[in-house]
């Protein structure tokens, strides 16, 4: 159907498992969406390579957070050839972004120099992490955005990492799919805890190095 996004009534949704899809990037018609098996990460065990880790321990990127959402979000609707459709419209983008301005909504972007090459967008309730879409223009650049999102969500206090749905490129990190009913079961204590996605007082090359030395220590 066609309606007009209001931040408030985007908020609204997600408390109660649900949330927005374009029919395609240049439609107008909103559908909303609430998955029978819902997709999740854990954020203290998601997957990561032995090559992944190398890979983010070497730093190939500028990890920034908040630089530029919007980029991110125009970055993720362009056509690609593992996505040559998308779901996020114009007023998806509008939506969003006044939920970033307000504090809600959340970007993690992986830069090389003053290109931005991958990021993922997603928005935050309580303790709740929703990751909305993901993007990269260069090797590994969103999934180390991944893993450095997680740290970042481990030392915030998140509890939830919604993924909404269950993909192939999800399966090397351990997605995996809950019922709807117990979805909500863990999202509702979830809203109403307090996290911190930005964390001001500590560098993001902190976060990802205590986060990484903490699962070394806890398998061995």
């Amino acid at each position: 159907m066609q309606l007009v996004l209001t931040p408030e009534l985007i908020l609204e949704a997600y408390r109660h498992g649900m949330f927005p899809m374009a029919y395609s990037g240049d439609s107008p018609y909103i559908h909303w969406i609430c998955p029978e098996e819902r997709g999740q990460l854990s954020i203290t065990d998601i997957h990561i390579s032995r090559r992944l880790k190398s890979t983010i321990r070497s730093a190939p990127y500028d990890i920034k957070i908040n630089t530029d959402f919007d980029g991110v979000m125009r970055l993720c609707a362009e056509a690609a050839k593992d996505r040559p459709e998308t779901w996020i419209n114009p007023s998806i983008i509008a939506t969003y972004s006044q939920l970033h301005d307000q504090g809600h909504a959340h970007s993690i972007e992986s830069w090389n120099g003053d290109t931005l090459v991958g990021g993922i967008y997603g928005l935050t309730i309580g303790s709740a992490f929703f990751g909305e879409s993901m993007v990269s223009r260069a090797r590994d650049a969103s999934k180390i955005c991944l893993i450095h999102l997680c740290a970042r969500l481990w030392k915030g206090g998140f509890t939830l990492f919604d993924t909404q749905f269950v993909n192939d490129h999800l399966e090397q990190f351990g997605v995996y799919e809950i019922s709807h009913k117990k979805y909500i079961k863990q999202l509702e204590p979830a809203l109403k805890q307090n996290a911190d996605y930005l964390l001001t007082e500590l560098s993001q090359n902190t976060i990802i190095s205590e986060y990484l030395e903490t699962r070394t220590t806890q398998k061995q």
